[in-house]
């Protein structure tokens, strides 16, 4: 029995199924993570949706901001980007069942390994925020996203601001901040402020700016976080962090890593298991 952390998919298929052939995965024995962008850029956006929606319980989905424009465009709130590859999940017969599916999955997740807790997210969590306000405030969209006004929140979700956290946050502005920061966050200053607009690795942070996983007393350090979104990060596998996504669609790799839940307690035992991605994509 063994658990897998999974990395940005972004429609890539085909190598979620070899990746699953080469971890032997069982439904019946093991269990998948998924941490968001589980469409768009890649060539079978709609395979991916209906193979995890396959595996029922084996596998559990986190929303990141690429499965959040899908909705989006879906619902008529947004148009398709020039890069993007979703018409075949807009055309599907199963469509309606397949975006249902879609926005009932989650925005956090938290696990207990070896007695160590996980927090999984897409992107990111705020230095000002603990594991279980992230999570309950996770929940808060969740309730809004899978609630018969989701179209509405689609309609105000999308901007910048507000950029920097406050407590007081109400209605739009106080949700689509907490989907900023899941899905979106790479850089943010000492007092939590984000920046969106470098994609680049931690070494060409914006002056002012560092990886929000560095923002010194960052109240989630006691756990390890994991997440996604950061193709340009590299590797990092930290006592406190584990980043996941590995470029599968810009050509570089899709990657699993197995954690024991066999294991009592003790440093994380994990194994990293990789796949080369075939449909790579012009980021442009």
């Amino acid at each position: 029995m063994a658990l897998y952390l999974i990395g940005d998919l972004q429609g890539c298929d085909a190598a979620l199924v070899r990746l699953l052939e080469k971890i032997s995965f069982s439904p019946s024995r093991d269990t998948l993570y998924l941490l968001g962008d589980l469409v768009n850029r890649g060539p079978d956006s709609l395979g991916v949706l209906r193979r995890l929606i396959a595996l029922g319980g084996a596998a559990h989905c986190l929303l990141g901001n690429h499965d959040l424009h899908l909705l989006a465009i879906a619902h008529g709130v947004r148009a398709p980007g020039r890069g993007d590859t979703l018409g075949a999940v807009l055309d599907a017969p199963d469509r309606g069942v397949v975006l249902d599916w879609l926005r009932q999955q989650s925005m956090a997740l938290q696990l207990q390994v070896a007695g160590q807790h996980l927090l999984l997210v897409h992107a990111g969590v705020l230095p000002q925020w603990t594991s279980a306000q992230t999570l309950a405030l996770a929940a808060e969209v969740e309730q809004v996203l899978r609630g018969a006004a989701y179209g509405d929140f689609l309609n105000a979700l999308y901007g910048d601001t507000p950029a920097r956290w406050d407590a007081a946050l109400a209605g739009m502005d106080r949700l689509r901040m907490i989907v900023n920061a899941l899905t979106r966050l790479r850089f943010c200053d000492a007092q939590g402020q984000m920046e969106f607009e470098s994609k680049e690795g931690p070494g060409q942070a914006p002056a002012g700016f560092m990886p929000w996983f560095d923002v010194p007393n960052r109240r989630t350090a006691q756990d390890t976080v994991v997440f996604g979104h950061w193709s340009t990060l590299g590797p990092l596998t930290r006592r406190d962090v584990l980043a996941m996504d590995t470029g599968c669609v810009w050509g570089g790799c899709l990657s699993a890593l197995r954690l024991d839940l066999q294991q009592v307690a003790g440093p994380l035992d994990w194994t990293l298991h990789q796949v080369h991605c075939e449909a790579a994509q012009n980021p442009g």
